[in-house]
């Protein structure tokens, strides 16, 4: 996401006052656990906890990227994300402080957490890298939160398809994977009899960086070298190679109700890379026996609580999983999930944080379509030119488009979701003007790097 500078800093915690004089109560605090800025956080959780009436305390390894990713300036007595070079809508933040901190480490988020001298009212991220830590926390604090294991299974993929090996044939098709440990030497995996070609992918790899298919096995020991020169001593995972149309189902739930948000079906780019190009939402409800399939497998998992976005394959009648990101769906689909479902959505998910039961019926619309048609560059290089943000409608068709990346700057191919100059976001309810729009959208814009 785009930053902008900020002039305050970083407030670190402090106790309550001790004094004969009774303090004005203080706000319910929601503990946020953070690496960099995302657009999730930004344009999705904060100022749902804005509306939620809570404090937040950010904790990050990152502060200053989030001092200056949320620029505040006052207008009207509200506290404001004016973002103009994207032309956002001005957001409402909360009260928030931003903490420095080795989020990383559980054992040092629950002494900065504990450090604040009152009990916090929630402790959440929605990163893929911390959902562990903040789990160990809650569960520190005796507050409602996602089952650590389950965070654990889900992050590292050895352990997610170890778990669904063991829960057996009748819940999850057996996939042949192996995996090359911490500091182990990939010559070891010549001898292997995997089934070529596979994937190649780091254990707790996301977005797909480092992820790619190899042909044979001197292919792969030559993959995982280049990997582990980048990641040195990364713990690796070679998969069976999972070939068919790639689907997604988001989910939200309380520990007791598990529902259902919505589907999306994946366009990836030509092998060997495996970067996101375009996502379609599926019309509801989401399609059969594919979701009951994926969900047996969450619950294999322990899969339950707070949202998810889980990736898998259809092969015929079968569901088979990819991988499970136990948190939000990302690059701007759960923003577009929220507005074309129709329900507080980030509400929602804090809610369940909170200790608080998700209605039976959310209450969602079922008529909406989007197309996220994700701009991408095609080699290194200095972007010369591109469009400025945009929103326009027409013939029942909202397009909304983002820049990514600002003309000016130079970054390598990173064969990732880094690759990404833009994000178009198109909704409506007829499918085929959704496409039609994109499609007059892409061939009226360029997009050249020099």
């Amino acid at each position: 996401m785009n930053e902008n500078d900020l002039d305050a800093a970083s407030r670190p915690f402090s106790s309550p006052a001790r004094s004969g004089l009774s303090a004005a109560p203080r706000p319910p605090r929601l503990h946020l656990l953070a690496l960099n800025p995302t657009d999730s956080v930004t344009e999705g959780f904060l100022p749902a906890a804005a509306r939620l009436g809570l404090a937040v305390t950010l904790l990050t390894d990152q502060p200053e990227a989030h001092e200056r990713a949320y620029g505040r300036r006052e207008e009207d007595g509200a506290a404001q994300h004016p973002c103009p070079a994207l032309d956002f809508p001005a957001l409402d933040f909360p009260a928030l402080d931003i903490v420095p901190c080795d989020v990383r480490d559980f054992a040092e988020v629950i002494s900065r957490i504990a450090a604040d001298g009152a009990r916090p009212r929630a402790v959440f991220t929605n990163s893929d890298h911390l959902q562990v830590q903040a789990a160990l926390a809650a569960q520190y604090f005796g507050l409602p939160g996602k089952d650590w294991r389950a965070a654990l299974r889900t992050k590292n993929k050895a352990e997610l398809r170890r778990a669904l090996a063991a829960a057996g044939p009748d819940v999850a098709d057996p996939v042949w994977s192996a995996e090359l440990a911490t500091g182990q030497d990939p010559a070891t995996l010549a001898g292997l009899d995997a089934p070529y070609p596979c994937v190649l992918k780091p254990r707790e790899g996301v977005a797909s960086e480092d992820v790619v298919l190899v042909a044979d096995a001197d292919e792969l020991v030559r993959r995982c070298a280049e990997i582990r020169e980048r990641r040195p001593g990364a713990a690796l995972v070679v998969e069976e190679f999972l070939d068919g149309e790639l689907r997604t189902l988001e989910t939200l739930g309380d520990g007791r109700t598990l529902h259902v948000l919505g589907a999306f079906r994946t366009e990836l780019s030509p092998p060997p890379h495996f970067i996101e190009e375009r996502l379609h939402l599926l019309p509801a409800p989401p399609p059969q026996p594919h979701t009951d399939q994926v969900l047996a497998q969450l619950r294999a998992l322990g899969v339950g609580f707070g949202v998810c976005h889980t990736e898998y394959v259809v092969q015929g009648d079968r569901a088979r999983l990819i991988e499970v990101n136990y948190r939000a769906i990302g690059d701007q689909c759960d923003l577009v999930l929220a507005e074309l479902l129709g329900i507080p959505l980030f509400e929602y998910i804090l809610r369940t944080h909170m200790g608080e039961p998700l209605p039976d019926d959310l209450g969602a619309r079922t008529d909406g379509r989007v197309r996220m048609e994700y701009v991408m560059a095609d080699r290194a290089g200095r972007l010369d030119s591109a469009p400025p943000a945009s929103v326009t409608e027409r013939d029942g068709v909202r397009l909304d488009y983002r820049p990514l990346r600002g003309i000016g700057e130079e970054h390598p191919l990173h064969r990732t979701n880094r690759d990404f100059l833009g994000v178009l976001r198109a909704t409506g309810t007829d499918q085929g003007r959704i496409d039609a729009a994109v499609a007059r959208f892409l061939a009226a814009h360029r997009w050249e790097i020099v």
